[in-house]
């Protein structure tokens, strides 16, 4: 006997791809008190990706279990309630043809396509309500929409203004010159005493700035455990100097022991993974190992598999970036340098260790610093993931830039860089820089201006 439908039924219907499954596992519980549609061929494509160490195996095996839980003993063929009053219900839609326009006829024999079908068919069921296909693939929208079928991006998690992103540092004129003198003397200043000298001044915990007076300007950093207006002097780290404030700042952010949580972004050639690299060297007596990780996006998403070799023969041309980072800091240096040979020492012993993400799931990973390169390319699942790993004593660094991104299904406002960004800022522990200004080479800075 099928479950009867709640008295307050909801007003419209979310037909679900698989690439919104792939992406977020529970996301069957984000669509607060309306319907939710499974066509049978998403359960399909989901028993492809299950085996597997990828983010996107791990969220196929956790909605077929989330899945298998709550449909226990009914008959998912026929709308079941979700979790009580607070969500709608659920269910699953087994006919992938449809008597009017038929997808598949209309643009092949696809497996998006009888997605489309099952899309049309709930629509056709249920005509007081408003269906509508949830997906990230793009072209995909694009079809259904061409079918007369509504169709919307899966926005859980997805930034809804970018160009108000927190940035992490900004820019303040007319500042008090005597409040600049005061601090470049005292290093530090009560933030009460700022405000009562400048008024316009407006603190946001972790956040640095350029304070600029008549005839003067200078760096400043706003400790808000302290409450305190603290000076940011530029710092060599490991060899490497920074070359403008945007990577002082970074540095500053690294190098804060109150700080357990960073992340930088900015286009290529800003300095991202190299500062973050040298300002974690500077800190390898605090710390037992150093990881950088990053995730692996295969050339034209195609698997790992096709590449010859073994598992780390595969791997080595992902994480190549990484060791040119090491190289360019180790050769800072002379051979003989004390610096040099540390480096090398690291690597051998393994307090430097260069690995894929997919290799730490599961882990507690304590009293380590962690970067993680190119993040622009996980899910907010993902990042929450990976920050989830920290142990006591631990540091996380995230750097990347959000305008590219290699993985589909993903975009500037939906990676888990700019949702990490955009949830965390304001924490205590947490600080972020965007950097804008190049500095790789001229040619670098021209590319990213003009191409």
């Amino acid at each position: 006997m099928p479950a009867k439908r709640k008295k307050v039924s909801a007003t419209k219907i979310f037909v679900l791809d698989t690439s919104v499954i792939l992406y977020d596992h529970n996301a069957i519980f984000c669509f607060e008190e309306h319907d939710v549609v499974l066509p049978i061929s998403v359960l399909e494509e989901l028993d492809e990706f299950k085996k597997g160490h990828d983010s996107k195996n791990y969220e196929a095996r956790e909605f077929i279990r989330t899945l298998d839980r709550i449909t226990d003993g009914k008959d998912f063929t026929n709308w079941i309630p979700l979790n009580g009053d607070t969500h709608g219900n659920l269910r699953v839609i087994m006919d992938t043809s449809h008597k009017g326009i038929d997808a598949e006829k209309v643009l092949g024999r696809k497996m998006d396509h009888r997605i489309i079908n099952a899309a049309l068919n709930i629509q056709d069921l249920e005509p007081e309500k408003s269906t509508i296909l949830v997906t990230k693939d793009i072209n995909l929208r694009l079809k259904a929409k061409a079918l007369h079928l509504k169709s919307e991006d899966y926005l859980t998690g997805k930034i809804k203004d970018m160009d108000a992103l927190y940035k992490g540092k900004s820019v303040v004129e007319n500042f008090n010159t005597a409040t600049l003198t005061k601090l470049y003397a005292e290093k530090s200043l009560d933030i009460d005493d700022v405000l009562k000298e400048n008024p316009e001044f407006t603190p946001f915990p972790n956040s640095y700035y350029v304070l600029k007076s008549e005839n003067s300007s200078g760096l400043a950093y706003y400790n808000a455990i302290d409450k305190t207006l603290d000076h940011v002097e530029k710092r060599s780290v490991y060899g490497i100097k920074p070359r403008n404030a945007e990577q002082a700042f970074a540095i500053h952010a690294i190098l804060n022991p109150n700080v357990k949580l960073v992340s930088l972004t900015g286009v290529a050639g800003t300095g991202k993974t190299l500062i973050a690299l040298a300002a974690s060297l500077e800190q390898r007596r605090d710390f037992k190992q150093i990881y950088l990780a990053r995730p692996i996006v295969p050339l034209s998403n195609r698997d790992l598999g096709y590449l010859p070799g073994d598992a780390k023969e595969k791997i080595n041309p992902y994480m190549q970036p990484l060791w040119d980072n090491l190289k360019l800091i180790k050769n800072t240096f002379s051979d003989r340098d004390k610096e040099y040979k540390q480096l090398e020492a690291m690597v051998e012993k393994e307090k430097i260790i260069i690995t894929p993400l997919a290799y730490i799931r599961g882990r507690s990973l304590a009293d380590i610093i962690f970067i993680v390169d190119e993040s622009q390319n996980l899910t907010p699942h993902e990042v929450k993931t990976i920050i989830t790993r920290a142990g006591d004593g631990a540091k996380f660094i995230f750097t990347g830039d959000v305008g590219q991104i290699d993985t589909p299904y993903l975009d500037e406002q939906s990676n888990g860089l700019s949702y990490l960004v955009d949830k965390a800022k304001g924490q205590d522990i947490y600080a972020h820089v965007t950097l804008e200004k190049g500095e790789r080479s001229e040619l670098a800075n021209l590319a990213n201006e003009l191409l």
